[in-house]
């Protein structure tokens, strides 16, 4: 038996009860379409799609209904076909209950799929950025939560070459076991993704983080490796320890490697993707299928039959619940996502969107009402449960004092926003509310410094460009005045002309004399 790879630890985290035996025990239950589909054009890091269809169109399943308009975006494809009925302001999952520019799509019941592009059959042999384009094309974008376009993330040109590929299958949410399903349903995709993925990396190594609580999933993926013979990747199981499947905490896990602050795991060669989206890659480029569907736990003990279900993008919350048998009488609060990192949610009439894994209704027992926020007591606690090895205590009364500057120089955006601090704090201090709010408060000040360069910089250019061209005009005057003063000069210089010139003007004289002697008056 092969010796088990050593793992390391990290700084801080938190011990908690995982819930997943609620939701894991069954089979993954494909759901039926529902009436509506709603598609929000913002499902993803960067700028959101913009719709190239219009209200009345038919579709097909897989097509693009919304391109990608930068670097940073990613498409959109229908989810089945049918007709585009609207396109307009829709309630989305957002912590701020607000609502955003969505497609909405009426299935016809007959899910006829479009044109779809060519599976590649031998990725491993095909170029780079021919693969990547297929992953751009297809709306793959980062479904472990941060939704950030894969394309743009494999694109490791011009960095430091990838050493070790990281697989976060560690999953260590409280409640969410989507991706444990996953992997023992679909493992030999799981493996084929990471075939493609360590082809476009060029990886010399892949390593797969499991925690410990899923035994079933660790079996399947062993199992599967040996069977298929080529050591595409090992299996290495960390301990259940939140937040394990952070990616820099994965990283330190399985390497003993520490991400810079305000670095990426670029910089240390290694590479992190999520092993659901390990999948959607294999289905992408394999299959040539985008991304239109996502495995969605729906859990708590506010739901009657909690379990997991494979949705379609655009599925509104509410449908999904309904189809898990509903709430409970003792629901008090809808998460959307995990309990740690979730947000709660005004209403269940928002739709699933590509980085949605999981439900979570939890009952009034267990979602008690916040507790009054009372004064720091400068215990400690936050700093000690930090996985990011902060100050929490520090950020959050600079955040508080809007002290943006300061807030920075204690490394803020080096926050995973996991809430360990806030789970820990005594006086109920909502922590990462505060950090949220920096973060927040801090990119609109950069927006707003950008808009500001940018109006300047076009200020001075218009300026530049108006004494160019008042330069220009002067130059144009005076090469003009310099050439009307030579004329004279010039025909002096020619006795011939100067003659010529001269008799003329003898015989205007001449004439003018005569005309003045017709004129004169008679001595009558």
């Amino acid at each position: 038996m092969a010796e088990a790879r050593p793992v390391y630890s990290f700084h801080g985290g938190l011990l908690i009860d995982d819930h997943k035996a609620l939701s894991n025990t069954e089979p993954t239950q494909t759901l039926v379409l529902p009436p509506r589909l709603t598609l929000p054009l913002q499902q993803h890091i960067g700028h959101a799609a913009e719709p190239v269809v219009q209200v009345g169109d038919q579709v097909l399943k897989g097509q693009m209904i919304a391109r990608a308009v930068d670097f940073i975006s990613s498409p959109l494809h229908a989810p089945t076909s049918g007709r585009v009925v609207e396109i307009s302001a829709q309630p989305i999952p957002h912590p701020s209950g607000l609502s955003d520019a969505c497609i909405v799509l009426e299935p016809d019941g007959e899910d006829t799929w479009g044109e779809l592009p060519e599976p590649i059959s031998d990725p491993l042999g095909t170029p780079a950025a021919d693969l990547r384009e297929r992953i751009r094309a297809s709306g793959i974008v980062g479904m472990g939560g941060a939704a950030f376009p894969t394309a743009v993330k494999v694109n490791t040109g011009g960095m430091r070459p990838v050493d070790t590929l990281v697989i976060n299958a560690a999953e260590c949410e409280p409640y969410i076991t989507c991706d444990d399903r996953l992997m023992r349903e679909r493992t030999a995709d799981v493996l084929d993704g990471i075939a493609i993925l360590r082809h476009l990396a060029a990886a010399r190594q892949c390593l797969i983080g499991v925690e410990d609580n899923k035994p079933e999933a660790i079996a399947a993926l062993r199992q599967a490796i040996i069977e298929r013979g080529d050591q595409v990747a090992e299996v290495a199981v960390v301990p259940s320890r939140y937040p394990s499947g952070g990616e820099k905490q994965l990283i330190k896990l399985l390497t003993g490697l520490e991400v810079p602050s305000k670095g990426l795991p670029a910089a240390i060669g290694v590479l992190c993707q999520n092993v659901a989206t390990t999948v959607a890659v294999a289905d992408a480029v394999l299959r040539g299928r985008p991304l239109i569907e996502r495995i969605v736990t729906v859990t708590g003990s506010g739901i009657a039959r909690p379990g997991n279900f494979k949705a379609a993008l655009g599925t509104p919350a509410a449908f999904l619940i309904e189809r898990a048998g509903g709430y409970r009488d003792s629901v008090g609060q809808l998460i959307f996502g995990g309990p740690m990192m979730g947000f709660a949610l005004s209403t269940d009439q928002v739709p699933i969107t590509k980085p949605a894994n999981c439900l979570l209704a939890v009952a009034s027992a267990e979602a008690p009402q916040a507790q009054p926020e009372r004064p720091c007591i400068r215990c400690g606690a936050c700093a000690e449960a930090c996985p990011a090895l902060l100050l929490p205590q520090q950020l959050y009364w600079h955040a508080r004092a809007q002290d943006f500057d300061k807030v920075q120089d204690y490394n803020l955006f080096d926050c995973i926003e996991c809430g360990c601090c806030a789970y820990v704090c005594p006086a109920n201090i909502p922590l990462v509310h505060y950090y949220r709010f920096a973060k927040t408060e801090i990119w609109a000040q950069e927006r707003d410094r950008r808009k500001s360069d940018l109006a300047r910089r076009r200020h001075e250019a218009r300026d530049a460009r108006l004494v160019r061209l008042e330069r220009e005009r002067k130059a144009r005057l005076r090469k003009k005045k310099e050439a009307l003063d030579k004329k004279p000069a010039s025909a002096a210089a020619d006795p011939k002309k100067s003659a010529i010139e001269a008799a003329m003007r003898r015989v205007a004289a001449k004439k003018a004399a005569q005309q003045a002697e017709t004129k004169q008056p008679s001595d009558d």
